[in-house]
């Protein structure tokens, strides 16, 4: 009896604490490292940092170094990947050519989600005359191709790193702009901004505080999804010559510079930095795939 009495009110409270404790919703980054898509997205993602981070440790060769006898050589074990017609290592090129493809992707990337973000609070939020008015300009921009705009602006300011994140993040704003003013259009119908506003709060207060948490995460996917064809414009920009210059390792230069020496049966120097480019778009949109999913259960 006694033993009984004890056990009895235990039971049900460990019962609760195990129900509790399963109804609970795990932490996002948890639900993400359970599909396997954004692990192997951010294995690859990873794997590329690296190279960009420590690109002239891993290299085995001066990307740089030039050898007149030994070009156009095959993939082998001195030259993992064959050299180019100078006789450069192409492996060491692909290993540095990561760095200046993601300092400018990221860096555009984070300069059209600070900039579509907040033009898109102000569009949606605000309405009327004003979500017209940008709007229509948002549209005219949007309808533009993407590289031919970078094309123009380039011409028209000239090559350097910084220009190439200020163009490709100006041209990736009307976009997230968009994104974002659908979000916040949703969110104005919800009671709690009914309230803010008849609480007084300021109309920059609500957009920030009360609207932009709320947004967040159609922010976040539009992001990675813009850093996806960041990464691609600016590889085409460097193949059509008005980006990274030589003779600095760029995956899309050294495509354009040994293309033409495919016929001869010199595959190797332009088929592994179009992998490079390629891998590294499929690991963002992994993980973009991954993050939707997780975002939208």
């Amino acid at each position: 009896m006694i033993g009984s009495s004890a056990a009895g009110p235990a039971a049900p409270a460990a019962a609760i604490t195990v129900t509790q404790a399963a109804g609970r919703p795990a932490a996002p980054w948890r639900l993400l490292l359970r599909r396997p898509t954004f692990v192997v997205g951010g294995i690859i993602l990873l794997f590329w940092i690296v190279c960009a981070v420590f690109g002239n440790q891993i290299a085995p060769h001066n990307p740089l170094a030039q050898s007149l006898l030994a070009t156009n050589n095959g993939p082998s074990g001195a030259h993992w990947f064959g050299t180019d017609q100078l006789g450069r290592d192409v492996f060491s090129r692909v290993i540095a050519g990561a760095r200046d493809i993601l300092i400018i992707a990221a860096g555009a990337t984070a300069l059209g989600t600070v900039l579509g973000t907040a033009l898109g609070l102000v569009m949606g939020y605000l309405g009327g005359i004003v979500d017209t008015l940008v709007g229509r300009v948002v549209e005219a921009v949007i309808a533009l191709p993407v590289v031919i705009v970078a094309f123009l602006f380039i011409v028209a300011i000239g090559h350097s790193t910084g220009t190439l994140i200020l163009v490709i993040g100006f041209v990736f704003t009307p976009l997230i702009a968009r994104t974002v003013r659908s979000a916040v259009l949703v969110e104005s119908q919800l009671d709690y901004l009914s309230s803010a506003r008849l609480l007084g709060e300021k109309p920059v207060r609500i957009m920030v505080v009360e609207v932009l948490p709320n947004v967040l995460p159609a922010v976040l996917v539009e992001s990675t999804v813009r850093l996806g064809y960041a990464i691609f414009a600016v590889a085409t920009l460097s193949f059509l010559g008005f980006g990274v210059q030589p003779p600095t390792p760029d995956w899309g230069a050294d495509i354009y510079a040994n293309y033409g020496v495919l016929p001869a049966g010199y595959w190797w120097e332009t088929l592994f930095p179009a992998l490079a480019i390629a891998s590294l778009i499929v690991g963002v949109n992994l993980v973009t795939d991954a993050i939707e999913q997780v975002l939208a259960s």
